[in-house]
């Protein structure tokens, strides 16, 4: 690999007129839409509590924030200054600690979930006057969960191949479980995905990974079921819009037990999450959760606190899937010799110059410093557990 350097240029006299005028009519247009805010009865300020406790040895989380009018729902309103515990059948007490504005964390060496115990949440939180209200969630046992049995993917062939194109390839992912002692009849899924992607030209930047974590809801429920089996779950579906199947992908699939009622909870909250978007961005008053106000019996609280059991399996896919898309591809794909005698070159411009002794000596122009710096998306850390088979 050749040695690169990177500089900034900027060259205000090369503006354009057309462009500035272009510029402004845009800015004039834009400052005309106002946003509609449809009128709603959802109650504002309304507690939202996020956690889950496992028997796994890890630092559990609990987040409190403040519901939002519909207008700002993606805003976020932590509650900072709370005191929160967990408690369990036996009478012990485990503190969580604020480490982020409304994020609060356990140790991991002090508290531990075991299955066949009880736990409850409570709540300390300051309202918007400065007032102090306790809340507290419903006991809920800790069930075990068996382990998943396999996860595996299926590559579908969405258009296939002509003499125009190569064809178009997606993957669907699917899980398989049971559990033969028939505790678990309720099971809950998220995920979380890791691929690695490459930039066109070797820069020293040019290899990273993306994490990101499901947002999605997945449930099922076999108590209607014969045996409490689970075969070709629809776990993720990757479509070619999308760069993770480029070079090599993993996912890292946990499973949970749940009550009847948290499932019942997710089931609803499934129903609306996939009318309006994301999970918890914006919970409607009608889907009740396990937490209540012991100060105002009256006041409503949102959100569950989850206690249960967890399993997890990994596997990686590096296999060609036809037809991915090119995030970059409007990247510059040209060496240039001598940028400073091009006309028309844009008012910021990212420039890479080659320091050795290649001949001829080229360098590459892009306005967008993501083409020549994959950090601007990703991560150059290679994972821990990035050579696992």
């Amino acid at each position: 690999m050749g040695k690169w350097s990177v500089y900034y240029k900027t060259a205000f006299n090369r503006i354009k007129p057309d462009f500035v005028v272009l510029s402004v009519l845009l800015i004039l247009f834009g400052s005309c839409v106002t946003e509609f805010i449809p009128e709603t009865t959802e109650k504002k300020n309304l507690l939202i509590v996020e956690g889950l406790i496992t028997d796994l040895c890890e630092t559990y989380k609990i987040k409190l924030s403040r519901s939002r009018p519909l207008g700002l729902k993606y805003q976020v309103n932590p509650v900072s200054g709370a005191l929160v515990t967990v408690s369990d059948d036996l009478g012990n007490n485990y503190y969580f600690h604020e480490k982020y504005p409304g994020i609060y964390f356990s140790d991991s060496s002090v508290f531990r979930g075991k299955t066949g115990r009880k736990y409850s949440l409570h709540i300390r939180a300051s309202d918007t006057l400065g007032l102090y209200s306790y809340y507290e969630s419903a006991s809920a046992e800790m069930k075990p969960v068996p382990p998943i049995d396999s996860i595996y993917y299926e590559k579908i062939t969405v258009r296939e191949p002509d003499v125009l194109s190569n064809g178009t390839d997606n993957c669907q992912i699917y899980l398989n479980t049971h559990d033969d002692s028939g505790n678990c009849k309720y099971f809950r899924w998220d995920f979380t995905e890791t691929w690695e992607f490459h930039l066109h030209w070797d820069f020293p930047n040019y290899a990273c990974w993306l994490t990101e974590k499901s947002r999605k809801i997945l449930i099922k429920n076999t108590s209607g079921l014969v045996k409490d089996c689970i075969i070709g779950y629809p776990l993720n579906y990757i479509p070619e819009s999308t760069d993770r199947l480029e070079v090599k992908y993993s996912i890292l699939a946990n499973q949970y037990s749940l009550s009847q009622d948290e499932h019942t909870y997710w089931e609803k909250l499934k129903r609306f999450t996939d009318d309006v978007g994301g999970l918890y961005d914006m919970i409607p008053s009608n889907v009740p959760g396990n937490i209540s106000c012991i100060t105002h019996p009256e006041e409503q609280v949102l959100g569950y606190f989850s206690v249960s059991a967890k399993t997890s399996r990994r596997i990686f896919i590096k296999d060609h899937f036809a037809g991915q898309v090119n995030i970059y591809s409007a990247c510059a794909s040209e060496k240039i010799s001598n940028p400073g005698d091009i006309p028309g070159i844009g008012s910021w411009v990212w420039i890479l110059e080659r320091n050795d002794f290649t001949v001829p000596p080229y360098v590459v122009l892009t306005s967008d410093k993501g083409c020549i710096d994959c950090t601007v998306r990703g991560s150059n850390i290679r994972p821990d557990f990035w050579d696992e088979k």
